[in-house]
């Protein structure tokens, strides 16, 4: 029978979401489906039948970048399938290829009928997660013209052209456009089979995105499949340090993060014009360069694979912030939040074609550069970066508050970012009733990323820059926003830190899982940190799975928000570091356990975000419906736990 499963295959910045069958049909909503390259949707149909009715589905194997499938029409016992089609599909940066072979599973010669049902509507990501926003797109014209071997797609608004083409060996024997739609187009093969004879047909789909000059280069999919299972494995290759006594499940979990990372690579140019692969953020909404999820994502493997790190700096580097420019929050200094190369991005109907609304990118590219140094011993790393680890320190201080206000602060962008720490959705950063503050907002854990930075910024100063007086300064700042911070953001009633301060300095007093950063960047330390260490392992934070963003019992708590309730694996990495760096031995085993757990139930693979619900109200972790899989930050978590255990491996030793 038919399965309802779907494959996600990813591949150099380039993603596909099929059906069971190998299907596309072209939907949008939270799980689109399609062939996706820079935030546009290249193929958006893509549906076989065979004599007239949709095969059923025997058999599916999927690897990262390729999937087979045997497929047949219906049959009993009696009368079983009169013949088989084996789909073997694969993707390449830019491509999707596929060999079809149907197979006759009888003696005497038949008739096969194959039809191949294609279209690509060119959505822009953003229009298929609109959340019921329109977009005017005036003068945009979509067209399908006929050629030999298929069908070639395009799609022009002013100065953007993107046009894909299919093309297929043997040629159709019929193209043509199907009745009452735009540009679909029906591809048909007519084949006589002789007894148990069989035939082959490859199709090849090439993106050709806008801004993109040289097209990809067809190959086969054996072909693709094995030069997506070399890069993979030449990532692999190096092993892991995971001890023997380590919790059940996490050489799995870090095995399959490796793949997942290896796989959401995509191209950049970094600082010099060179070009590096940086961890996008996830599939489907955000395989892109993203400064907070690409520097924590690098952050999390650099003990184990610092080319993600060195890779990233330099990305960020080259498109780090120059001017004032308010429409996409450009400030000189200042990381950008992520980098879109959409339609509605060029014309500039969403903000996000380069956007710097983030308060934490900026401390965190800091932190990563000095970690970096530190763990590699690249001097020529902290020279090369030495001009934009100082803006970026200019920028905290200026643009980013600390002068002004005190602490780091973001203004809600009302065309852009309402919040813009990374829990970035509309109303996150609330009272424990909901009410969402108003700014200008210091969050507490941007607080200790920007402390953190101060430190290891006068670190680099001090041993590679030979600047003691700028090293001096950073550290005189670092030690007063230390002695500020327990003053103005700690809660004597819930003993507890503050999510954040508002506009006007008020505590925002919900109990959030931010806390945890803070002792990840030791920003709080001592007995106040292990109080909030044992406080986020208590059941209405700990789910059993994992620390939930907003601890449940407040008004404001929903298992299924976004930031209100679900729970993050990324962020509880950044808390068993943080629980890790006090000694806490106990509760970072537990937090690893129940998030090694989850892995277990999704193959070795921790989503993005999972629902908020108990261990105890459901015996598997309750998924998010928009989650990314795989997600960068999430599949680096486990690397994160691995550092932690060998931590607090070590400090008990000592």
């Amino acid at each position: 029978m038919n399965s309802t499963a779907e494959n996600t295959l990813v591949r150099g910045g380039t993603f596909a979401v099929l059906g069971a069958d190998g299907s596309m049909t072209g939907r949008g909503g939270a799980q689109p489906d399609g062939l996706f390259q820079r935030d546009a949707r290249h193929l958006s149909r893509w549906t076989l039948t065979v004599n007239g009715t949709a095969p059923w589905v025997l058999a599916t194997s999927a690897r990262d970048a390729s999937a087979h499938r045997v497929l047949t029409p219906a049959g009993t016992r009696d009368e079983p399938p009169a013949f088989t089609v084996f789909r073997e599909q694969a993707l390449a940066a830019g491509l999707l290829t596929e060999q079809l072979r149907i197979t006759n599973n009888r003696p005497e010669a038949t008739t096969v009928v194959l039809e191949l049902t294609v279209d690509a509507d060119f959505a822009d990501q953003f229009e298929l997660r609109s959340d019921r926003r329109g977009y005017d797109k005036l003068g945009a014209r979509r067209t399908a013209t006929v050629r030999a071997d298929g069908v070639t797609f395009a799609y022009k608004r002013g100065d953007w052209l993107s046009r894909t083409t299919v093309a297929a060996m043997p040629s159709p024997t019929v193209v043509e456009p199907l009745d009452g739609d735009d540009t679909a187009h029906r591809l048909e093969w007519r084949t006589d089979l002789p007894g148990h004879g069989t035939t082959d047909i490859t199709l090849h789909v090439t993106a050709h995105p806008h801004g993109v000059s040289r097209p990809a280069t067809p190959v086969s999919p054996s072909r693709a499949a094995a030069e997506s299972e070399a890069h993979i494995a030449q990532f692999l290759h190096r092993p892991l340090p995971v001890p023997p006594d380590s919790p059940a499940g996490l050489a799995a979990a870090c095995a399959r993060g490796l793949k997942d990372l290896a796989g959401l690579l995509v191209p950049a140019t970094g600082a010099d014009g060179e070009q590096v692969l940086v961890p996008g953020a996830g599939v489907p909404w955000f395989l892109t360069l993203f400064g907070r999820d690409s520097l924590l994502t690098s952050f999390f493997a650099l003990p184990y694979r610092p080319e993600l790190a060195a890779a990233t700096l330099s990305a960020l580097a080259a498109v780090q912030g120059t001017v004032h420019d308010t429409v996409r929050g450009e400030q000189p200094g200042r990381i950008v939040h992520e980098i879109r190369h959409g339609e509605l991005a060029h014309f500039r109907q969403v903000p996000y074609g380069r956007y710097y609304g983030a308060v934490d990118s900026t401390p965190l590219f800091l932190v990563l550069l000095e970690e970096y140094v530190r763990t590699t011993g690249g001097p020529s790393v902290a020279a090369r970066f030495e001009r934009q680890a100082r803006a970026a320190v200019a920028w905290m201080f200026q643009d980013g508050g600390l002068d002004d206000h005190g602490y780091l602060v973001y203004s809600p962008d009302p065309e852009g970012l309402v919040n813009q720490n990374w829990k970035d959705s509309d109303g996150a950063i609330c009272s424990p009733d909901g009410t969402q503050a108003h700014g200008p907002i210091a969050v507490a854990e941007a607080q200790g990323y920007a402390y953190d930075a101060l430190i290891r910024t006068a670190r680099l100063a001090r041993s590679h820059w030979k600047d003691a007086l700028y090293a001096q300064r950073l550290e005189k700042a670092a030690a007063d926003l230390r002695s500020r911070f327990p003053r103005d953001f700690w809660m004597d009633t819930p003993g507890f830190p503050a999510l954040a301060l508002d506009g006007q300095g008020r505590q925002v007093a919900a109990l959030a899982s931010d806390a945890g950063h803070l002792l990840w960047s030791g920003i709080l330390d001592g007995p106040l940190a292990r109080r909030v260490g044992q406080r986020l392992l208590e059941p209405d934070f700990f789910s059993g799975w994992a620390i939930r963003t907003l601890a449940s019992g407040q008004p404001a708590y929903h298992p299924l928000s976004y930031h209100r309730g679900s729970a993050w694996p990324h962020d509880n990495a950044l808390i068993a570091l943080g629980l890790a760096r006090c000694g806490m031995a106990n509760e970072v085993r537990a937090l690893a356990t129940g998030l090694l757990d989850a892995a277990g139930h999704h193959r070795g693979r921790l989503p993005e975000v999972m629902a908020g619900y108990a261990r105890s109200d459901h015996p598997q972790p309750v998924p998010y419906l928009h989650s990314c899989s795989p997600q960068a930050w999430a599949a680096a978590t486990p690397l994160a736990l691995l550092t932690a255990l060998s931590q607090t491996r070590r400090s008990t030793a000592e």
